[in-house]
């Protein structure tokens, strides 16, 4: 979690970028409106929707670990001369407040937990908690939930089409294409669900699919929250999910993107059953990146892998 002294440094940061951004001389005319965002999903989502019709900046970069991003003074900056900033929202983002609040310019800015029916992230039975006294946040994982995807991709296709209104028909047509897309895979998703033989998962990590599995009707153990700044799984953590993986004679464990998998390892090799990752599409491999994978094709090896931990 972030800390005051961490608070207070970014408020300064801010203070003092702010003042150079006063200073500094006009920049050339652009051509196409520029738009920063912060992690991988919104990136692919205005992909989608606008194409080369914009810049389109992602902060975090591939490969590297969401939770702990804290940008530069250049990016902050990027962030300030962009003309629409996406973010997601929630603990991990508290350094945008200040950013926003300490600008000499309205920032035109979308949080994604705004767009949608925010959950709190919850402490199921057996899971390894944080410290005692921490409030309970929202769960950053809005993306999980393709129902969440589509409302999120109409609020950035209005925002894009005030950006670009002499666009508008082309930005409407690929979001009314996109959207179908994402109406597909939340069909496939349900179907799996209608046929499944069991409705418990088993979670080797950190857990960022309660969007998902609220919207499923999962029940779900994990070692840790979505969010969590845990590194370390216990042992009893451990134990508890290969008795959960025993009880519910369960096929697979999940395990996430970027995870060094060794809880998962240790499940498997405790009980028999298959590892399967689920990608919470939070951010990608650089590889990945390189080769255009996107949000799609990420959610729907999702799908197949939760037919197998169900069926």
């Amino acid at each position: 979690m972030r800390t005051c002294k961490r608070i207070l440094l970014w408020t300064l940061c801010a203070l003092l970028l702010c003042a150079a951004f006063a200073c500094t001389p006009k920049e050339p005319e652009k051509t196409r409106p520029s738009v920063v965002v912060t992690i991988f999903p919104q990136y692919d989502f205005i992909r989608a929707i606008a194409g080369d019709l914009v810049d389109l900046t992602m902060l975090v970069q591939p490969g590297s670990e969401v939770h702990g991003f804290d940008p530069t003074f250049s990016e902050v900056s990027t962030i300030l001369h962009a003309d629409l900033f996406v973010y997601v929202g929630g603990e991990s983002d508290r350094w945008v407040t200040d950013v926003l609040q300490k600008s000499d310019r309205t920032i035109n800015a979308i949080s994604l937990l705004d767009l949608v029916d925010a959950l709190d992230e919850e402490t199921v039975e057996g899971m390894q908690t944080e410290e005692e006294g921490e409030e309970t946040e929202p769960d950053e994982h809005v993306w999980t939930s393709p129902k969440n995807a589509i409302r999120i991709v109409e609020a950035l296709r209005d925002a894009l089409i005030g950006l670009l209104p002499d666009s508008a028909d082309t930005l409407n047509a690929n979001a009314e294409r996109y959207i179908g897309e994402l109406t597909e895979l939340d069909a496939q998703f349900h179907d799996v669900m209608a046929n499944a033989k069991r409705s418990t998962v088993v979670f080797a990590e950190r857990f960022p699919f309660r969007y998902l599995c609220s919207e499923l009707g999962l029940t779900y153990y994990a070692s840790l929250p979505g969010c969590s700044s845990n590194e370390e799984v216990g042992l009893s953590t451990v134990a508890f999910l290969i008795e959960r993986v025993r009880e519910e004679h369960l096929p697979s464990v999940f395990y996430i993107e970027f995870s060094d998998e060794k809880t998962a390892d240790a499940i498997a090799a405790a009980t028999g059953c298959r590892k399967l990752l689920l990608h919470s599409c939070h951010n990608v491999s650089r590889a990945d990146f390189d080769a255009g994978v996107t949000y799609l094709e990420l959610m729907r090896n999702n799908v197949e892998s939760l037919r197998e931990a169900v069926d």
